[in-house]
């Protein structure tokens, strides 16, 4: 059977984030894996976390060099696709964490919507995970959860992975 998977996104140019952090070490206490773009910020946050909590951790990345990765990816896909791979990254998961995030997360909130993917927007984390929540990107159908706080994502998660893959 195959193992859930759980893209974390958002801004890659911020310092540690604590609530990144968190999610990561839920995601790995359940036996998921932890899907990011594979860099600093938002994501090395959530790999380090789920890293230290004996999970497995994929980075997705933009360029053509694995030694770009952050130093918690267990396995890493260099795609050279620059931020056309944030289609990859969304398409990797069976549900998508939007956390904070510029202009980079709100294209793969975009991707996440289109595809069809389920998402939680951290609307405490600020940025565009924060905005979108009061507005859809479009009228099409989706699940797009807002979670207010940290224990609400992880409601969230169980409620969206449970219902299988």
């Amino acid at each position: 059977m195959r193992r859930g998977q759980v893209v974390v996104i958002g801004a890659g140019d911020c310092g540690f984030v604590k609530d990144a952090y968190e999610i990561g070490r839920y995601v790995a206490s359940r036996g998921w894996v932890l899907v990011s773009g594979g860099r600093g910020g938002v994501m090395e946050s959530a790999s380090r976390g789920a890293s230290e909590a004996g999970g497995l951790v994929v980075g997705v990345l933009p360029g053509d060099d694995p030694n770009g990765a952050n130093p918690y990816c267990d396995i890493v896909i260099p795609t050279g696709i620059g931020y056309a791979r944030n289609s990859v990254n969304v398409l990797s998961g069976d549900v998508v964490v939007a956390l904070g995030g510029k202009s980079g997360t709100l294209s793969e909130i975009a991707y996440a919507w289109q595809f069809g993917r389920p998402l939680i927007l951290c609307a405490f984390s600020g940025g565009w995970s924060a905005r979108m929540g009061d507005a859809p990107v479009d009228d099409r159908p989706g699940e797009m959860h807002v979670a207010r706080d940290i224990e609400e994502v992880f409601a969230i998660l169980e409620r969206t992975m449970s219902r299988g893959r």
